[in-house]
């Protein structure tokens, strides 16, 4: 995930006004950890790091979107889950990472 997909993602977050600040700023600090988590993916697995990558690009903007589509984001976090599987041992942070994504997009009601 390139630093233009995150900056999309942290723009896209901040701007919705649907989203309490407080759940915003957990979300933004919970992506944060996004990138480096990635990255050790990339090393070994390029393709599923730009897959993970997307899907959570995908799922942050739905999510941030006023007019929701639950069904999107449901899909994408399915997607998210299914693809950090393989990685769970040996990427625990990326696995604990869309754990955390996951809890708090169910917080905002997806």
């Amino acid at each position: 995930m390139n630093d233009k997909q995150i900056e999309k993602i942290k723009s896209a977050v901040e701007a919705a006004d649907h989203i309490p600040a407080e759940k915003k700023a957990e979300l933004l600090a919970i992506l944060a950890n996004l990138k480096p988590a990635i990255a050790k993916v990339a090393e070994t697995h390029p393709e599923d790091a730009q897959n993970i990558g997307q899907v959570v690009e995908a799922s942050a903007h739905e999510a941030a979107r006023e007019n929701k589509r639950p069904e999107r984001v449901e899909r994408a976090m399915r997607e998210l889950k299914e693809s950090v599987e393989k990685f769970e041992a040996s990427h625990p942070d990326l696995a604990a990472f869309v754990n955390r994504y996951s809890t708090l997009l169910s917080a905002l009601g997806f």
